[in-house]
């Protein structure tokens, strides 16, 4: 199999790469590309001789920062990109694998902040233009591989780094979803049959800051409610009736945990 994927100095990018050369030995071939690829003049064409050349496209490549304000930075690295990658995959009947996001729904249904619009807007066209596609709303993904993710690593991993942690009040809850239960997730999509369609990835429980940090035995306390930026979520909590037929997440939150500590 010829693979095809974006975004691999990523968190999420990183730990596919890593898991298909260590374990799956049916890899031909794996053509990465990174955000930089889009300041080459041509980057449309060395784009489209990328896809013809691959079986199946892996779309984890795209600006993960909830908190940009730029809507033309934004929407031009996670929708633009997008929008030309998925027309040639139709134009040459690939399998496209898209890394979206929970923040598609926000607290409300919709998104609630430029990243999640950016999100929602290339997991609509995508649905809508490519005939063999599958979508992943990945949930707060945390574990090894953050490094260099700064303010925008999950609170797992920065709390672990810091050794302490201000969490913002009121209690907002997420679905902490392990790294590698999403690579699982991810490559199950690219090596089964699965129907076109977009698919919920995490555990299907919400648990709070609070909870994750007693687990990791790490002091914190609370910021000013002020603080709180404007289109925050409060709730993330997957639907296991939208989770891929044939995959359901193997770690809990304590266990997942417990693989920060040890790194």
């Amino acid at each position: 199999m010829r693979i095809l994927l974006t975004g691999f100095k990523g968190f999420i990018g990183k730990n596919i790469h890593k898991t298909l050369f260590e374990k799956y030995d049916n890899i031909i071939s794996l053509c990465c590309i990174e955000k930089d690829y889009m300041t080459d003049l041509h980057w449309q064409t060395r784009l489209s001789r990328a896809v013809i050349d691959c079986d199946v496209v892996i779309h984890t490549g795209a600006i993960s920062d909830t908190m940009l304000k730029d809507c033309n930075e934004m929407l031009k690295y996670n929708y633009e990109f997008s929008k030309w990658l998925f027309d040639y995959a139709e134009t040459f009947d690939k399998r496209v694998v898209y890394a979206s996001s929970a923040a598609n729904t926000g607290d409300n249904g919709m998104p609630s902040n430029i990243y999640g619009w950016s999100k929602y807007l290339t997991e609509n066209y995508g649905m809508a233009k490519v005939s063999n596609f599958v979508a992943l709303r990945y949930f707060n993904v945390y574990g090894p591989g953050e490094e260099h993710k700064g303010k925008m690593a999950s609170v797992a991993y920065q709390a672990w780094k810091k050794g302490k942690f201000k969490l913002f009040p009121k209690e907002p809850v997420r679905d902490f979803v392990y790294i590698d239960d999403v690579v699982d997730a991810t490559l199950h999509a690219v090596f089964n049959d699965v129907e076109k369609g977009v698919y919920e990835v995490g555990t299907s429980e919400n648990r709070t800051f609070e909870d994750m940090l007693n687990l990791m035995n790490i002091k914190y306390e609370y910021r000013d409610a002020i603080d709180i930026p404007k289109g925050y979520q409060f709730l993330t909590k997957a639907d296991k009736d939208k989770f891929m037929k044939g995959w359901k997440p193997k770690y809990s939150l304590e266990e997942g945990i417990k693989n920060i500590r040890v790194i």
